[in-house]
C-alpha cells in the first residue's frame, strides 16, 4: 500500500542502515508511479512494482529476494496479507490495527508460530519521545508502582473521510460499534504496565454514546445509518489489580488527544493536553534522581506539577537509550515527529541482530482484540 502511510515508509527506509526497498505495490498504478518518482528524486533506481489488480500484492510476497513485507493498506486486508506473507517465508509488519476480528487475530498468531516468522504491529505511538521516556522512568522506579494508565485516539476525521480509498474507513465505522482503533492509546499503556511481560489484561467493560455526529458523517455519503458511537470508553482490569482506560472518538470537534497518562504510587506523568509530571520526593535519594534536587514542596502537595525546568531536566536525565542513540536522525527523517522512524529503525535493528522485537505477535493480538471485545461488551 502506497497511500499516505506507505509512501512515507518508503522514504524512511532509505535512511535505515542495512535495509533497502526491494519492491513496491499498490492497487492504483498512479500511486506506484508517485513512489517511483520519490525514489528517483532521492537518487535511487526504480524498483520492481506490482499494481492494477486486487491480487497483485501476492506476487510481491512470493518474491525470493524479500525478507520483510510491510503492510500499509485498508484495515480489512491487514490480516490476510500478513498471513499470506508469513506463509511465503517472510517476516511481516502490519499497520494498526493488525487484525479486526478474533478469527483474524488467531490466524496471525497461529501462522507466526507455525512458520516461525515475526509479525509486528506498526504501533508508532509506543516510540514517541514522551512515551519512551516515561517508560524508562517507570522502569527505573520513578513513579513507584504503576497502578493506572490512560490512552485514547481522539481525532476529528471530518476533513479526511473521503481521502480513504473507496471510503474504507467510513465503511468500517458505519458498520461496527466499539473501539475500532484502540492501539494508539492502548499500546503505551500496556508497555508501561508490563502487559504479558508480568501482568495481563483480564476483563473489560465498554460504553458508547449514540452516533450523534456519526449520522452527520453518514449524510456525507448519502446514507442514514452509522453504528459507531461518537465517543467510546473502555475500562480494563489487569490480573494484578491495575486499570487501563482507553477512549475512541473521531467525529466530534474535541482537539486531538491520545490522553496518555501514567499514575503510580509515587508519581504521575501526563502528556495531553500538556506534558507534565507530579512526583513525590519524600525519602528519595536525590543522588539517583538529580533533576529533583531543586524541587520545592509545591510540586508534591497535590496541587501542582513540576516546574517546566524540573520537567525538562527529568526528561533529559531519563531520556530512553533508544532516543539517545537516534534522536537527531529521527527528527531529521521525520514521520509523526520522528516516532515512525524510530519504530522502523528498531524493527530492522532487532531483525538484523537476532533480537526479540519490541512488539511481537502477541502484542498485536492483545492490542487489536479490543475492537471486537468492546463491541461485545457494548452489545
Amino acid at each position: 500500500g502506497l497511500g499516505m502511510r506507505g509512501s512515507s515508509a518508503v522514504s524512511r527506509y532509505l535512511h535505515i542502515p542495512g535495509a533497502k526497498v526491494a519492491a513496491i505495490c499498490d492497487i492504483e498504478p498512479a500511486m506506484v508511479e508517485k513512489t517511483q518518482e520519490r525514489l528517483r528524486r532521492a537518487g535511487y533506481p526504480e524498483v520492481p512494482s506490482y499494481t492494477g489488480s486486487e491480487d497483485a500484492w501476492k506476487q510481491l510476497c512470493e518474491r525470493d529476494d524479500i525478507d520483510l513485507v510491510y503492510v500499509v493498506t485498508d484495515w480489512k486486508n491487514h490480516a490476510k496479507m500478513g498471513v499470506y506473507a508469513m506463509e511465503q517465508g517472510k517476516h511481516v509488519a502490519i499497520e494498526v490495527p493488525a487484525a479486526m476480528t478474533l478469527d483474524e487475530i488467531w490466524s496471525l498468531v497461529e501462522t507466526s508460530e507455525r512458520t516461525r516468522k515475526h509479525c509486528m504491529q506498526l504501533e508508532n505511538c509506543v516510540y514517541d519521545f514522551f512515551e519512551l521516556t516515561t517508560l524508562n522512568m517507570a522502569q527505573q522506579g520513578l513513579f513507584g508502582e504503576v497502578i493506572h494508565a490512560e490512552g485514547a485516539y481522539i481525532h476529528n476525521l471530518d476533513p479526511f473521510w473521503k481521502n480513504y480509498y473507496e471510503g474504507w474507513r467510513y465503511e468500517f465505522n458505519k458498520n461496527h460499534r466499539g473501539d475500532v482503533y484502540p492501539t494508539h492509546g492502548l499500546g503505551p499503556a500496556c508497555q508501561v504496565l508490563n502487559i504479558h511481560r508480568g501482568d495481563k489484561m483480564n476483563t473489560l467493560v465498554s460504553m458508547d454514546t449514540k452516533a450523534f455526529n456519526g449520522l452527520k458523517v453518514a449524510e456525507q455519503f448519502g446514507e442514514t445509518e452509522y453504528a459507531n458511537g461518537d465517543h467510546t470508553i473502555t475500562l480494563i482490569q489487569t490480573e494484578k489489580g491495575k486499570i487501563i482506560e482507553i477512549q475512541h472518538n473521531v467525529v466530534t470537534p474535541r482537539p486531538y488527544n491520545r490522553m496518555y497518562q501514567v499514575e503510580g504510587t509515587e508519581g504521575f506523568a501526563n502528556k495531553y493536553p500538556n506534558e507534565g509530571y507530579s512526583i513525590r520526593t519524600e525519602g528519595r535519594k536525590n543522588d539517583d534522581h538529580k533533576a529533583l534536587d531543586d524541587l520545592t514542596g509545591s510540586a508534591s502537595d497535590g496541587e501542582a506539577y513540576l516546574s517546566t525546568e524540573a520537567r525538562d531536566a527529568l526528561m533529559e536525565q531519563y531520556k530512553h537509550p533508544i532516543i539517545r542513540d537516534i534522536e537527531e536522525k529521527a527528527k531529521q527523517v521525520g514521520g509523526h515527529g520522528g516516532m515512525d522512524f524510530i519504530m522502523d529503525y528498531r524493527l530492522i535493528y532487532c531483525l538484523r541482530h537476532g533480537l526479540p522485537l519490541d512488539q511481537d505477535v502477541y502484542d498485536a493480538a492483545e492490542w487489536s482484540c479490543i475492537g471486537e471485545l468492546s463491541r461485545a461488551s457494548i452489545e
